[in-house]
This record gives C-alpha cells, sequence and structure tokens, in this order.
C-alpha cells in the first residue's frame, strides 16, 4: 500500500462516552445557565444541583461565585433588569416616558416566564442593574415635577403595579394562544351575563366593560391613573 492510500488513525480510541470538557465556570455563566432554565422550565426546575448538571460540574463548586440559591434569583431578576433601555428624561412628556418605560418592564419579565414572582418578593433594588432601574424612574418623576417624598411613595407603587400586572400575565398567559385567551374571555362574558340581574343588577349591566381586551389598553389606565394621583396629591 502506498503512503498516499495510508489511512490517517487517531491518536487516541474515542467510542463518545468520555465527558465533555468542562465550561468556564463564573457567575455570568451561572446565571446565563439559570436563566436559561427559567425561560424553558419555569422557576420551579430551578436548582443549584441543576445547574452543576448543566455546566457539568459539582455543585459545591457554584458557591465560590453565589452564595446560594436567594442569591442567585436576586442575580437573575437583575440580570434581566439589564436588559432595559433607561430614556433621558423630558419634562414635556414624562407621562408618556414613564408609561412606555413601565410597559417594556412589564414585558420584559413576562418574556421569562414566571420569573415576575420573584420580583414581587424582592421590592427594594440592591443590586446594580435594579437600582438603575429605580434610579431611571426616580429621574423621570422629578423631571414631572413631583416632589421628593411623592416621587419615593410613587416609584414603589408603579413597581409594584408592574410587578403585579406582569405576575399575572404569566401566571395567566403561559403556552396560551390568542385564540384559548379570547375563548377564555367568552367564558367570562357568558358566565357574567348569566348572572341573575336582581341580585347583581351593577355588574351584569357592565358585562362588556368589565371584560374589554384592548391591548395595552388597561395597563396604560392604571398607570396613567397612578400619575394622576400622584400630580394631585403633590398639587393638594
Amino acid at each position: 500500500m502506498s503512503a498516499a492510500a495510508t489511512p490517517a488513525w487517531p491518536s487516541t480510541w474515542d467510542d463518545g462516552s468520555r465527558q465533555p470538557k468542562r465550561r468556564s465556570l463564573s457567575r455570568e455563566a451561572i446565571v446565563e445557565v439559570a436563566l436559561g432554565i427559567v425561560d424553558a422550565e419555569g422557576l420551579g426546575a430551578l436548582s443549584m444541583r441543576r445547574i452543576a448538571q448543566e455546566l457539568n460540574t459539582g455543585p459545591a463548586s457554584l458557591y465560590a461565585h453565589v452564595s446560594g440559591k436567594e442569591q442567585l434569583v436576586e442575580l437573575l431578576l437583575d440580570r434581566v433588569y439589564g436588559d432595559m433601555d433607561h430614556p433621558v428624561p423630558d419634562p414635556g412628556r414624562w407621562r408618556e416616558q414613564v408609561t412606555e418605560y413601565l410597559r417594556r418592564s412589564r414585558d420584559n419579565l413576562v418574556a421569562h416566564r414566571d420569573l415576575a414572582r420573584v420580583a414581587m418578593a424582592v421590592n427594594i433594588p440592591t443590586t446594580p442593574n435594579a437600582l438603575d432601574a429605580a434610579e431611571t424612574m426616580l429621574a423621570l418623576l422629578r423631571a414631572g415635577g413631583l416632589s421628593k417624598q411623592v416621587a419615593a411613595y410613587g416609584v414603589d407603587l408603579l413597581a409594584l403595579y408592574v410587578t403585579s400586572s406582569a405576575y399575572e400575565m404569566s401566571e395567566r398567559g403561559e403556552a396560551v394562544t390568542r385564540d384559548q385567551a379570547q375563548d377564555y374571555l367568552d367564558g367570562v362574558r357568558g358566565f357574567f351575563s348569566s348572572l341573575p340581574a336582581d341580585r347583581f343588577p351593577v355588574l351584569t349591566s357592565m358585562v362588556p366593560e368589565l371584560t374589554r381586551d384592548e391591548g395595552d389598553e388597561r395597563f396604560d389606565f392604571g398607570v396613567g391613573v397612578i400619575l394622576a394621583g400622584l400630580v394631585a396629591r403633590e398639587q393638594a
């Protein structure tokens, strides 16, 4: 057999059973893997052991980078807050800026399944991106002429509204198609309409209004009411 026809033999035999190389371990890598798990399966699937398996390492090695699951979910939430853009406050359209920013914040949370459940519990910003979000909201409210105390109460109230809205959407809307959502609303309308009008005269007379579902109309209405209340409080 000529040299040109000699097969190129592998230097070692590999039957495919060898373990893959470990991914570089860092806090950022741990958080990204955790986010992938939550996006695919929800918070219930998240554990230090599961992350270690995804990174092909032992759970103990993770604790050199995060103190435990509690810190991990805070870092995970902060990672998601980091996806937000921060507008430069414009006193001439501060209300529109607040509404747009909060709508994006809600959608950002909803995009990660039930992560809004964590945001409901972590209500004081302590991580970098969460602090950036708080700074942005306070700057927008101050640009609207609100005093420091009214803005301080207002940013807390608006944060609660956004996270509760995101939580409601993520719980109700996961893996639900538009047709399924419409079927659900039709069922609610049918139920309300079937109630005895003599016992519930106001409710049965308002079925179309109570079940209206027009994009962001309901959410924007809530933000508008809160902002109007803050301005009225300032002027009282």
